[in-house]
């Protein structure tokens, strides 16, 4: 099978981000160069030569604006050279256009495109210079260099797993060995979490767990799924300014007074029992509650050409503060589509966005920058082009943007984006899942990309970060989401789920395991981007374009029908059953096997 390569560059009154590169790197790095050009080198097979040809002019290329190359360029002996590729599993979305527009153009199988960006940089800088310049082009958490050579192949050899490890011994360890094995594997858990998973599974389950069941129950656990700092129970409270000792014993009272002094006191308590008092009070009608956890919901009437109709008003705001530190455009474009997808969750559609961000002062020079963080700079940029970009290929508006500029920035990027959405309320239906019904996944494919996105959110920022966080950073695809929006602005579809959640944080394991009680999920159902995934890994990778909903049997085939009309994947992975239990099979093997019980305790108090 042939593998065809092109190149393609901008001409030179029209290269404007080769351009802004070259300002850029000036400015960041104050490097003698005097000029710099991108190319876009694209590989593709599975296709003939002549569909290749076609595809020249038509997809990879604009003739009014481009000039293709069958080979790279002649450039002069000072000039440098490289080029960057994504790390693998990452989404790349030029690559993945260029597929679907040949695909579109032969009307037959789909090929498959590689992308790469070559650099020629022209000016004499030493080699220690050139290396400071891949560096502040090349992000690892999201990028690698790439060879200059040609490939005689797109393949990749995968070692496919067939098992997961049983971790032999833990229920045995001591506090040293537990210590040890928070350290060895990276969990997110503290010392308490897992001394009360050791206790579970010594006791409950009487053996020892998968390293499925550990990191599943990481993710579960962690902060950013459930906010578990939150939670920490408050004891022996002393307040010295009188004001804010009255408030305090105001929430004390407003406890008694709603029957929760049996309950352990904690922020989360003290910040939501303002609104318990209200309700409780009769004050807030239009409050709309339900077993779902997809965004905060309002009853609203909205005048629909002089009709007053009911809908359903939501709204939801996304923190992606270590995302968007360690790799900036991805971090926070899904900052918006997570934003988004709770309320799409919810069966509305978004209509306006709001972003807050904070940073160190971006001028400062990159020399200066702390180790193992990106420059300031190149996180501000970065995390401007990845937001406008997802929210200008998905549609939607944003009208409040605001940077704060201050020191505090500089230990952690605060990157914020909320939105606002809404639905005729006759369009959601909301149910509790009951034994029978079926769990469809719907939308994009899992990959490595967005394995512990979760648990990274809810680590400290270390030196290592941007070596290791690779995983947890996914691209987004705004294109998927936007196939969704269109899909859950059908009444006939929305009708038909009686439960959905998204597949942010946590993946399969937290998206369809907050479902219901009861459930058993076929791991070797989840559509795939590439072999040589393992349990762990689809158990926990997620993706910003992905729904888990639930319907009734009988309704499957017409919703599979509606997913297809719109170019969505839909696949039934799991079904609702009486035991309260969570299980995962992969292979044949039942890989997790939890009490519903055990996962809703949140770990230790």
């Amino acid at each position: 099978m042939s593998v065809f390569r092109i190149y393609v560059e901008k001409k030179p009154e029209f290269a404007v981000e080769a351009q802004s590169v070259l300002s850029d790197i000036k400015t960041a790095l104050r490097l003698n160069i005097s000029g710099v050009r991108i190319l876009n080198r694209y590989d593709a097979d599975k296709l003939s030569e002549e569909d290749f040809k076609a595809a020249i002019s038509t997809v990879f290329s604009e003739p009014a604006v481009d000039v293709v190359y069958d080979e790279l360029p002649p450039v002069s002996e000072s000039d440098r050279v490289f080029a960057v590729e994504y790390l693998p599993g990452q989404f790349d979305q030029r690559a993945d256009s260029c597929e679907q527009c040949i695909q579109i153009l032969r009307q037959g199988e789909r090929c498959r495109v590689r992308n790469a960006r070559v650099y020629i940089i022209s000016g004499i800088i030493s080699d220690d210079d050139f290396a400071k310049l891949k560096a502040y082009i090349i992000n690892p958490v999201e990028s690698r260099e790439a060879s200059l050579e040609t490939v005689k192949t797109l393949d990749t050899n995968y070692d496919i797993p067939t098992t997961v490890e049983e971790l032999e011994g833990f229920i045995n360890l001591n506090a040293y060995g537990l210590h040890a094995f928070v350290d060895k594997f990276g969990l997110a858990m503290d010392y308490d979490d897992i001394k009360f998973c050791q206790d579970y599974f010594r006791n409950e389950e009487k053996r020892n767990p998968t390293i499925t069941e550990i990191r599943m129950i990481d993710t579960y656990w962690s902060d950013h799924c459930r906010h578990t700092t939150f939670l920490t129970n408050v004891e022996n409270v002393k307040i010295d300014t009188p004001y804010i000792k009255d408030t305090y014993d105001m929430y004390v009272n407003v406890r008694k007074e709603l029957g929760r002094t049996d309950k352990p006191m904690t922020l989360m308590d003290l910040a939501t029992l303002a609104a318990k008092k209200l309700k409780a009070d009769g004050k807030l009608p239009d409050l709309d509650e339900s077993e779902e956890i997809n965004a905060c919901s309002v009853k609203i009437k909205v005048d629909i050409d002089g009709k007053l109709e009911d809908w359903i008003l939501m709204f939801k705001n996304e923190t992606h503060n270590h995302p968007t530190e360690i790799e900036p455009f991805g971090g926070a474009a899904t900052c918006l589509g997570g934003a988004i997808r709770d309320p799409l969750s919810g069966r509305s559609y978004v209509y306006q966005a709001m972003r807050v961000t904070g940073a160190a002062n971006p001028l400062v020079p990159v020399e200066d920058t702390i180790a193992g963080k990106l420059p300031q700079r190149k996180i501000t940029l970065g995390a401007a082009n990845g937001y406008s970009s997802y929210g200008n290929q998905i549609g939607l508006a944003t009208g409040h943007v605001a940077e704060v500029y201050h020191p505090g920035y500089v230990a952690k990027r605060m990157e914020i984006g909320a939105v606002l959405g809404a639905a005729p309320a006759e369009n959601i239906r909301r149910e509790r899942p009951v034994p029978g019904d079926i769990v469809i996944l719907l939308g994009g494919k899992t990959g490595r990309d967005g394995c512990g996105g979760a648990t990274g959110s809810s680590k400290s920022h270390t030196l290592e970060s941007l070596e290791h966080c690779g995983a947890e950073v996914q691209k987004g695809n705004p294109p998927e989401e936007r196939k969704l929006q269109r899909l859950f602005r059908n009444p006939e579809v929305t009708k038909m789920i009686k439960r959905c959640n998204d597949f942010g944080a946590g993946g399969v394991s937290v998206a369809i395991g907050e479902l219901t009680d009861g459930l058993v999920i076929d791991l070797n159902a989840v559509p795939k981007k590439y072999d040589g995934l393992d349990g762990t890994e689809i158990a926990i990778s997620e993706s910003q374009e992905r729904m888990a909903v639930v319907i009734a049997p009988e309704d499957k085939d017409k919703f599979m029908e509606e997913a297809a009309k719109e170019n969505l994947e839909a696949t039934l992975v799991a079904d609702v059953v009486e035991e309260q239990r969570l299980k995962m099979v992969w292979n044949g093997n039942t890989i997790v096997d939890l009490s519903r019980e055990f996962l809703n305790s949140n770990g230790a108090p």
